[in-house]
């Protein structure tokens, strides 16, 4: 039995994931890329925004985008409904709240 650990691939030089090759060989699932990533494996992004949800890309380690697939987007852009509808489901419909007007009249504006 070999007491040395294993030796670990070599991480390919300017591929910008040196750390996921080196280690375990892009078996980990991110959802968080940085610019130069997103950049240098865009198609990566874009099958992994289809098959494991949106991907957010960084930059300066702030969130400067997410890149989402095109039913998703469909899905969160999708208007349910109408103003009316939605003032009539409110729950302050029951509170008999009332909002008196200013009886003021508008101010002079010399032009």
């Amino acid at each position: 039995m070999d007491w040395r650990p294993a030796r670990l691939p070599r991480p390919v030089k300017d591929d910008y994931d040196d750390y996921h090759d080196y280690f375990a060989g892009r078996a980990l699932m991110i959802d968080t890329w940085t610019v130069a990533e997103a950049k240098a494996k865009f198609s990566e992004v874009i099958d992994r925004s289809a098959s494991h949800g949106p991907q957010t890309v960084t930059r300066n380690g702030r969130p400067a985008a997410i890149i989402v697939s095109p039913e998703e987007w469909e899905r969160k852009t999708r208007r349910t409904g109408n103003l009316a509808e939605f003032l009539g489901k409110s729950p302050l419909r029951q509170s008999h709240l009332r909002v008196a007007r200013r009886k003021d009249r508008p101010r002079k504006v010399e032009l």
